[in-house]
């Protein structure tokens, strides 16, 4: 059985998520379920084929942080998506959330 391995520590994290599938435009509405500082798994019944490339907007405690990204994984409950390109507000976001993240576990 393989193990995954994660580039970084991932933190449990419910988030609402939007998902756009960069080629046909098609959108999801789904949540996040964990987070890191290279991506995040998100929960839905409809994941996206590995390697289909995204725009994503979490949105989480009133703020909302939107990336580039690309699906890493797919499997029936959902989909692993590494962040592939970040403005420097947006990334500020995502650290100040993980930061918030540490505290709490």
């Amino acid at each position: 059985m393989k193990v995954e391995q994660h580039r970084a520590v991932r933190h449990k994290f419910v988030a609402r998520v939007e998902v756009v599938d960069i080629d046909s435009e098609r959108q999801i509405a789904a949540r996040t379920s964990n987070v890191s500082i290279f991506g995040c798994f998100i929960e839905t019944e409809v994941p996206l084929p590995r390697g289909t490339k995204i725009r994503m907007r979490i949105t989480y405690r009133g703020s909302t942080f939107a990336a580039l990204g690309q699906v890493t994984n797919s499997r029936s409950t959902g989909m692993g998506v590494k962040f592939d390109k970040i403005e420097p507000a947006q990334q500020q976001i995502l650290e100040n959330w993980l930061a918030q993240l540490r505290n709490v576990e």
